[in-house]
């Protein structure tokens, strides 16, 4: 397959190239849910545009949407389905929401996938886990009042992007995540707890009321999730994993793993 991009994603992917012919995959584009230009989502819309006007017959595009809080942002217990409703409520939700439109209206064979919060190593020093870090590292961490977030394995998305593009069928949306919300009281607290340095808890409002993210049509695709330990510990694992990496100014402790 033709990945598109070199970031984190692009970089993590890059062992499944050789597989699934016939397959791009555009793993370039906006990563930040806040403080996002708009010319950042002008490029990643111009991006897809040229891409979907390059697609052979035959061909299907991957396209990575976001299962966070700015696409499933309805109140309540109701986990987030693919099929909606969905009433995005961050410019960034509505971003990636309007290009999975424009995508489906193409008439080109997709896979759409809606990703959690995803961790591992190499990140983008502005998402989640490495943000964290650098803040308690810095004594003061902001947390949104009532939040939450869905984090998932680099490593359990390769692998499910694997199997997705074996079996799947065309035009198909699907949420990659862990479907288990964690409170970011909870992260925050697990990062002061491995890093030895509690910090000073700044509050303020959430932007957007947390949903569940409902992995049934995953799990239904990819049988191979029911062993990827997802549930109410699988985040310690994720975090006793990778926080190493983020954890000091060169991003690596010493003994992290890689």
């Amino acid at each position: 397959m033709r990945i598109i991009g070199s970031g984190f994603l692009a970089r993590h992917l890059a062992p499944l190239a050789g597989s699934h012919k016939g397959v791009t995959v555009i793993a370039a584009g906006v990563s930040a849910a806040g403080d996002t230009p708009q010319r950042a989502f002008d490029r990643e819309a111009a991006l897809l545009f040229d891409v979907i006007h390059a697609c052979e017959p035959g061909e299907r595009l991957v396209f990575f949407s976001t299962a966070s809080t700015g696409m499933y942002s309805v109140p309540g217990d109701e986990p987030g389905t693919e099929d909606g409703p969905v009433f995005p409520a961050t410019a960034y939700g509505r971003h990636k929401f309007a290009l999975e439109a424009v995508l489906a209206a193409s008439g080109v064979d997709y896979l759409i996938l809606r990703l959690g919060h995803v961790v591992g190593p190499h990140q983008p020093p502005h998402q989640l886990l490495p943000a964290l870090a650098r803040q308690v590292q810095a004594g003061d961490v902001r947390i949104y009042r009532n939040a939450s977030r869905d984090l998932i394995d680099i490593r359990d998305v390769v692998t499910i992007v694997d199997a997705l593009l074996a079996g799947a069928p065309e035009r198909l949306v699907v949420n990659v995540a862990s479907g288990v919300p964690v409170p970011v009281e909870s992260i925050v607290g697990r990062v002061e707890t491995l890093l030895g340095t509690p910090a000073r808890h700044t509050y303020v409002d959430a932007p957007a009321s947390a949903q569940p993210v409902s992995t049934r049509r995953l799990r239904r695709l990819v049988p191979a999730v029911t062993g990827m330990g997802f549930g109410p510990g699988y985040y310690e694992g994720l975090l006793d994993r990778y926080l190493p990496y983020y954890a000091t100014g060169d991003l690596k402790l010493e003994g992290a793993p890689g």
